[in-house]
């Protein structure tokens, strides 16, 4: 195999598959407002058209770019998940948090009690902080998280609900200190 084949056999799959590739980058995110398939696609093509000639023989051209853009996706969403800060949060999205554990009330909530609950929350365990921030601030569904993680609905919701629990009584306890 020459060197030039991985190039020819990666620019044919691309221009053949390119649909199909998108449509499997779309169905990975349900929050796909903020990626863009066509960019995901891109980049991963150039990075594999600049290493095709130094790479050995693809002989599962299919199951290689598969493979990559699969690799990216989870590197975005980890990446996602790294950079989601609670605190760039709207205020509305809070104060609906808030109303949760206190209930709806005619005045608005003190700024104490909006950075106790930050706190709190950023204190919580990882998987517990992210169904928080997933279903009460990003504004997921159990059954797109469901999808997006693999976990079943059912755990997510338990998650959710022990997560809610330790939040109520840290809040409980610190506001009464």
């Amino acid at each position: 195999m020459s060197e030039t084949d991985n190039s020819r056999k990666l620019k044919a799959f691309f221009g053949k598959e390119y649909d199909q590739l998108k449509s499997y980058v779309i169905s990975k995110f349900t929050d796909s407002a903020d990626r863009d398939a066509e960019d995901i696609i891109q980049d991963v093509a150039l990075k594999l058209f600049s290493r095709a000639d130094t790479s050995s023989p693809i002989n599962n051209v299919a199951g290689f770019v598969y493979h990559s853009i699969r690799n990216k996706i989870i590197d975005l969403m980890r990446t996602k998940k790294q950079t989601t800060n609670i605190h760039d949060e709207s205020e509305s999205r809070l104060v609906e948090f808030v109303e949760l554990f206190y209930g709806k009330a005619d005045n608005s909530y003190s700024e104490q009690m909006k950075h106790e609950l930050i706190k709190t929350i950023s204190e919580l365990k990882p998987h517990y902080k992210q169904i928080i921030i997933a279903i009460d601030f990003e504004g997921f569904s159990y059954r797109e998280l469901s999808l997006k993680t693999g976990a079943p609905e059912g755990t997510l919701m338990s998650r959710r609900h022990r997560a809610l629990s330790i939040l109520k009584k840290q809040l409980k306890k610190n506001v009464n200190t």
